[in-house]
């Protein structure tokens, strides 16, 4: 009975050939197309560099205006708006402001490309039972890969920096968006599609007036947390180049310096609550417009 206490193993020197054949192909792979596809996301490198570079010679007072009235229109809220820039405020008082800047546009940029990426994809799955029954499956291994595997193939692929960060980010960040955009068009009253149809509107009036309007709410806690996995993945990829808090809390996490680690882990918490509050109280009201517009 001792063959039931083994499991019957693929032949060690079979699976080392195995796994020796694809790393070399991988390998071989980057070296020839690694240039080509890191010239494929130059646009969005520019786009980052310069939004972090406004994000850092910006006044901070301006920073801080800009961004709490960005909260007051998404939120309309007072509370909301005071906690963003006493927040900020202490942020800066702590001499954390650059690091915290380049998170910002870091996890603004990547999150925003993951939001006008995934929505569409989102869509075309809503009117499309095949295509979902495709993409569903891949999301699910996106959704549960751990974060520290997606920085593997890219760092391969493209090596140490933002261009491989930001695919990471983006990567990591898209499943929530598609999966949420899909469920709140499917959601939408067949009633309201029908008259919408007795009026005889197009397949494009259709989605851009009545569908689209009433899956906003599930649409924006799929931005929610698209951004909240963005921030998340923006501190696990400063290991790879990335700038922002992440580097001095894996400084702290390498040399045991507690203060260090701590305070700039209360300013990424920081962060994520001004982007969660703030895209939680926009959702809530276009949840509450919809429901007055709607007679509910």
């Amino acid at each position: 009975m001792g063959w039931l206490t083994e499991f019957p193993a693929m032949n060690p020197e079979t699976l080392r050939a195995l796994k020796k054949a694809i790393d070399g192909g991988f390998r071989a792979f980057t070296r020839t197309y690694g240039d080509t596809i890191e010239s494929l996301f130059f646009p969005v490198k520019y786009l980052l560099i310069h939004t972090e570079r406004f994000m850092l010679d910006t006044p901070w007072p301006i920073i801080i205006l800009g961004i709490a009235a960005i909260a007051w229109i998404a939120s309309r809220s007072p509370m909301i708006v005071a906690g963003t820039v006493i927040a900020l405020l202490l942020i800066g008082y702590f001499d954390m402001w650059e690091d915290t800047m380049k998170t910002v546009s870091m996890t603004s940029v990547c999150g925003a490309l993951a939001i006008i990426i995934g929505i569409p994809i989102g869509i075309l799955m809503s009117h499309s039972d095949r295509l979902q029954s495709l993409v569903k499956p891949i999301l699910d291994v996106m959704q549960t890969l751990p974060s520290f595997v997606y920085l593997i193939p890219v760092v391969m692929l493209l090596g140490i920096g933002k261009v491989p960060g930001l695919l990471a980010i983006v990567v990591y960040s898209i499943p929530p968006i598609i999966r949420l955009t899909d469920l709140g068009i499917r959601l939408v009253d067949k009633d309201v599609l029908e008259a919408a149809d007795a009026y005889g509107s197009s397949n494009w009036q259709r989605l851009r007036s009545v569908q689209i309007p009433l899956a906003l709410p599930t649409i924006m806690a799929g931005v929610n947390q698209t951004i909240m996995l963005a921030l998340a993945m923006v501190v696990v990829a400063s290991m790879i180049g990335v700038g922002g808090l992440g580097q001095p809390v894996l400084k702290a996490i390498s040399n045991q310096y507690f203060t260090l680690g701590m305070f700039n882990g209360l300013a990424i918490v920081c962060v994520a609550v001004i982007f969660d509050r703030v895209s939680q109280a926009y959702g809530k009201r276009l949840q509450k417009y919809q429901e007055v517009l709607h007679g509910n």
